[in-house]
């Protein structure tokens, strides 16, 4: 997927696209010790265009800057205008935004202490992440044979730029095996997440999803999602469970910002239910696109609107 914008929003200015640079020094680009968050922006049927979920985001990314230890040198409402200033600037009705905050070049070594906190902000168009016809028919997911990390051996509730190799290598490892996606397990084999989604699946009629205490980051798109579910009188459960319920679940889909709603039909070469999306896939979908494409008045406080 190229990546192309008009401007980007860096250290506070908007710069142009080909301007935004960093030093080939930049200490978070050796060591990953950096923060980021990725939102979509949406455009209704009315024509209103609208940050998804921005505030809770945006929270997010300072959660996570806190976790580990970072102080972002602008205020929450900085961060938040400049995601919808970027959208603005590159005359996006829609898109994918991108803040990260990271480390500066002034110096190298796991112990440097006083480099400078830089904050960047990019915003681009991008379609269906896991493909149209995976989000109309289903993908195809491999069990990964890299373990999601232990609660102790990171932040898992953060979004850090390092812990994302862990990721990087899962999905590596499924696309050269001829599958869509990974799903990765804990430590003790129970299904955690996928390597930038939150996983849910039906059996019996009812949503099972593991549970945000283990070592799932907390999706905002996985809380929509249960807020839906319950919206539609659907049962939830957040608990553990193995790869085998999986196998055998009635349905299976993925959920984020980037992949948004996007049913599994087959894992480790096993169908899932009958192959294609199902009923209550296809229910919890249709509310969600419709509140953040369509007309459903539900939940507006979920939408920070702004014009282009």
């Amino acid at each position: 997927m190229a990546v192309k914008a008009d401007k980007i929003w860096m250290d506070g200015e908007l710069v142009d696209f080909e301007k935004a640079t960093v030093h080939v020094l930049t200490h978070t680009l050796h060591y990953g010790f950096g923060v980021f968050e990725g939102i979509r922006a949406y455009q209704r049927t009315d024509g209103q265009s609208h940050a998804f979920r921005l505030d809770e985001h945006i929270r997010r990314l300072y959660d996570s800057a806190h976790m580990i230890g970072m102080e972002i040198p602008f205020t929450r409402r900085d961060l938040t205008d400049a995601c919808v200033e970027t959208l603005q600037a590159n005359a996006l009705a829609e898109g994918y935004v991108r803040p990260i905050a990271f480390l500066g070049s002034e110096a190298m070594g796991l112990g440097a202490l006083n480099n400078r906190v830089r904050v960047a902000v990019a915003a681009w168009t991008w379609g269906a992440y896991l493909g149209e016809e995976g989000m109309s028919k289903g993908i195809r997911c491999k069990i990964s044979s890299f373990n999601r990390l232990h609660v102790n051996v990171n932040m898992a509730k953060g979004k850090i730029c390092g812990q994302y190799v862990n990721s990087v290598i899962a999905k590596r490892e499924a696309l050269a095996a001829g599958y869509d996606e990974a799903i990765m397990l804990d430590v003790n084999g129970y299904v955690s997440e996928c390597t930038g989604e939150n996983l849910f699946f039906v059996r019996d009629g009812r949503l099972i999803t593991p549970p945000y205490g283990g070592s799932v980051l907390g999706g905002i798109t996985r809380d929509s999602c249960l807020h839906i579910a319950r919206d539609l009188g659907v049962a939830v459960e957040e608990r553990l469970f193995t790869r085998g319920e999986l196998y055998v679940a009635d349905e299976v889909f993925l959920c984020g910002t980037a992949a948004e709603i996007t049913p599994v039909r087959e894992i480790d070469d096993r169908r899932i239910g009958p192959g294609r999306p199902g009923e209550f896939t296809s229910m919890i979908s249709k509310a969600f696109f419709g509140i953040v494409k369509g007309d459903d008045p539900a939940h507006a406080e979920w939408r920070h609107t702004y014009r282009v």
